[in-house]
């Protein structure tokens, strides 16, 4: 039924937790960790334009720098604003199998400072034929367009297609584009809706 597996990125295959860049802050000068979130709520746009490519790496570093009131260089704050990840394991454990039967697809709302300071390293990458980054193609999920350059690389029908992902927003997306889609909310149901649909 499927040919191609698409995974989203964050908190499916890396769980990521933002409370860790509160935390380094706040150790850098009392409560900056607390006004910065606040700040970064309040303009959340702001993340959503940079991960679409709307705004350059240097002007979200403009805003950045103002955000920590200069309290660290660039470099600084790129490294702590990106780690926040941790590898799941588990299921990564599961991608060259898969492999075997199917195209891999990664489709990531994700930024350049991120991908370079964050996830980049990791292992379990070399597993996917495309990696469909939105800063790249200038779309996030659920815009149709994202969804639409997985396609163009697998060169198959969106009903080949079964994507997983955490936010069921962005699942939800992917169905309109007559893919099938999984709601990612833990490995264990995963692996149960594998089984039923016949992946693995």
């Amino acid at each position: 039924m499927f040919s191609v597996i698409v995974f989203d990125l964050g908190n499916v295959l890396i769980p990521f937790d933002y409370s860790l860049v509160i935390k380094k802050f706040n150790e850098i000068d009392n409560g900056l960790g607390d006004r910065f979130a606040d700040l970064y709520k309040e303009n959340y746009h702001i993340h959503r334009e940079y991960e679409k490519a709307a705004i350059s790496t240097e002007e979200f570093l403009s805003t950045m720098m103002k955000w920590t009131e200069y309290k660290m260089s660039e470099e600084e704050f790129c490294k702590y604003f990106s780690n926040i990840f941790r590898e799941n394991k588990e299921l990564t454990t599961i991608l060259p199998e898969l492999k075997k039967r199917y195209k891999l697809v990664l489709l990531s709302n994700t930024n350049y400072i991120h991908r370079k300071y964050g996830w980049n390293d990791y292992q379990f990458l070399k597993h996917f034929d495309k990696l469909i980054l939105s800063y790249e193609v200038e779309a996030i999920k659920p815009e149709e367009k994202i969804y639409r350059a997985a396609e163009e690389f697998s060169r198959k029908p969106p009903a080949e297609h079964l994507f997983i992902d955490d936010v069921i927003e962005y699942a939800e997306g992917a169905k309109k584009c007559g893919w099938d889609a999984i709601h990612f909310t833990g490995n264990e149901k995963l692996f149960e809706e594998f089984k039923q649909k016949g992946v693995i």
